[in-house]
């Protein structure tokens, strides 16, 4: 099945690195516009945007952080200017502040469920409106637009250590599904993507070092690290008419981490 998004133009958060910008590429090579923001990392959005404009695509970078309302307004004005509208928003930019609970510090809290949890909602909120003021073009998608978080199979599975980013991810499966049960019928899709354990610098020191990647590899039953290609190709069926039908979803590409592989054994 060929799954194009010609014509689609996308806002890709937090796209200057790792899981975003994997998206990014994947959406480009289906043959959307895109929007790679980025917050601070200015010379990797413009490389990313650079090679993806080599290759045939169309791609802008746009610093923006999503965590301030006045940002996210700027970044659909950017995606109004440079494509004439947005019909796909993946609400991807993610941070992590660790600690022991009891360490875990006031300001690493807030930040944490500011740019995980509140910058998503900020973003989708302002793509609802943006969605709503350019009416559907049937030439482009049956939806009037269509929205995908990237969550965490942390939405599911609690994570000591991770208490800030474990309660954002939890309350961002809530947030994905009630504004799928109140969008559908306007023709919003809204759902999203759980990835396990991907191969990102967020968490190189989990996959670099050979005795941490067999640790890892116990918790993931089909014996492979996830790469951010896999997260792409999932963002780009999500955000293709081929799932006109899914709404209010998950998918979880996480190599089985979320089937409690301590149990294949007999527990």
């Amino acid at each position: 099945m060929q799954l194009s998004l010609e014509k689609n133009r996308a806002i890709v958060t937090g796209a200057s690195s790792g899981i975003g910008e994997g998206i990014a590429r994947a959406l480009a090579a289906a043959g959307a516009s895109i929007i790679v923001n980025y917050r601070s990392d200015r010379e990797s959005a413009e490389r990313i945007a650079s090679e993806i404009r080599e290759t045939g695509g169309r791609a802008e970078p746009v610093q923006a952080d999503v965590s301030k309302p006045e940002d996210c307004e700027k970044l659909f004005d950017a995606a109004d200017r440079l494509f004439g509208g947005v019909d796909i928003v993946v609400a991807n930019a993610g941070i992590q502040r660790d600690a022991a609970f009891t360490d875990l510090s006031l300001e690493d809290w807030r930040k944490v469920i500011d740019v995980n949890l509140t910058g998503q909602f900020l973003c989708a909120q302002e793509a609802i409106r943006r969605f709503r003021q350019q009416g559907i073009d049937r030439d482009r998608s049956p939806a009037l637009g269509k929205v995908i978080f990237t969550n965490s199979v942390h939405q599911e599975i609690p994570w000591a250590g991770h208490a800030n980013y474990a309660t954002a991810k939890g309350g961002l499966k809530l947030l994905m599904e009630t504004m799928a049960q109140e969008l559908a019928c306007e023709k919003i899709r809204v759902n999203a993507i759980a990835p396990g354990a991907i191969k990102t610098d967020i968490n190189r020191d989990a996959w670099e070092d050979e005795e941490a990647r067999r640790k890892l590899l116990e918790l993931i039953p089909y014996q492979r690290i996830g790469e951010p290609e896999d997260v792409g190709q999932a963002a780009v069926w999500l955000a293709s008419d081929a799932s006109d039908y899914v709404v209010g979803t998950t998918l979880f590409v996480d190599g089985g981490m979320m089937l409690y592989p301590g149990f294949r054994k007999g527990g």
